[in-house]
């Protein structure tokens, strides 16, 4: 497909899905800029957001109602149907792959989640019962596309991109350890917390500015710059899109970096009451999703 001739951003910079004191679902943007939404929630502030005339981020010509709400919860600010399959990059950082004992990829390492991994960045994560032993977080660039694109180049890659989110690919160690196919150990429910803020590609014109953080139980175990990416999200965007439709909505995780518990000795993995907080700046903010045990 051609790129787009002009290039439209939407009214917002912070787009964030709630519901209000009145259980109704809104979209908004925070009052405050600055504001990270996911540690607000956690400490029970006031998150007031000026409501826009729409339902779904992905619908460009909208405006601000001139209501401001205020939240009673946070939902992820695209829908699972919205975003269909989740699109990965593994392997994306270099400190990762030497951390996991892999040589480096020649090409993007793609693997998919499907969309019933997609999960609220303030509810708990229920770890299941079979892997809850050895199941780790990963802090990764969520890269949301704006336009319909097919077998797009990396120079034209970004004109489809309409904004970032925090996300986290919550991965179940000792499974993918059984076979060469990633899937399966990452895609159980509610294995991709994203959000809280889907942030403009206006307010971040160039994601490499950005900083990731996994932060378990008060240790920082993952701390790293998407100016580290082996494959640029340009690369990771046009790469996924050669021969393959990727509809407007749809996300793609762009890799973790070093810092896994399962690098460590002894390995660190998530367990029922642990405090996880992952992070990512620029206002894209932090998913404070609790753990819990699945029966």
């Amino acid at each position: 497909m051609g790129s787009i001739e002009v290039e439209k951003f939407p009214i917002w910079e912070r787009f964030v899905r709630f519901t209000a004191e009145d259980y109704q679902i809104y979209c908004g943007e925070p009052v405050d800029p600055e504001l990270d939404i996911g540690l607000a929630f956690l400490a029970k502030e006031p998150i007031q957001l000026k409501v826009l005339d729409t339902n779904s981020a992905l619908e460009l010509n909208t405006s601000f109602t001139g209501e401001v709400k205020t939240a009673t919860s946070i939902l992820t600010p695209l829908t699972p149907q919205e975003i269909g399959t989740v699109r990965c990059v593994g392997l994306n950082y270099t400190d990762h792959a030497a951390e996991m004992n892999l040589p480096l990829p020649i090409h993007p390492e793609i693997f998919m989640k499907p969309d019933t991994c997609v999960h609220s960045p303030v509810l708990p994560i229920i770890l299941p019962k079979h892997t809850s032993a050895e199941c780790d977080p990963e802090v990764e660039l969520a890269v949301v596309i704006g336009k319909t694109c097919k077998d797009v180049s990396p120079d034209e890659a970004m004109e489809y991109v309409l904004g970032y989110m925090t996300a986290n690919d919550v991965t179940a160690r000792k499974i993918q350890g059984r076979g060469s196919q990633w899937g399966y150990s990452k895609g159980f429910d509610g294995f991709c917390p994203m959000g809280p803020c889907l942030v403009s590609k206006k307010r971040v014109p160039d994601p490499r500015v950005l900083k990731l953080r996994t932060v378990l139980d008060g240790k920082v175990m993952q701390d790293g710059a998407v100016e580290n990416l082996i494959f640029s999200v340009a690369e990771c965007v046009s790469h996924i899109s050669q021969g393959t439709t990727l509809r407007a909505g749809t996300v793609i995780l762009t890799g973790t970096p070093a810092g896994i518990g399962h690098s460590h000795d002894p390995p660190v993995y998530l367990k029922k009451g642990s405090t996880l907080r992952v992070w990512i700046s620029h206002g894209l903010g932090t998913l404070v999703n609790g753990l819990e045990q699945g029966v």
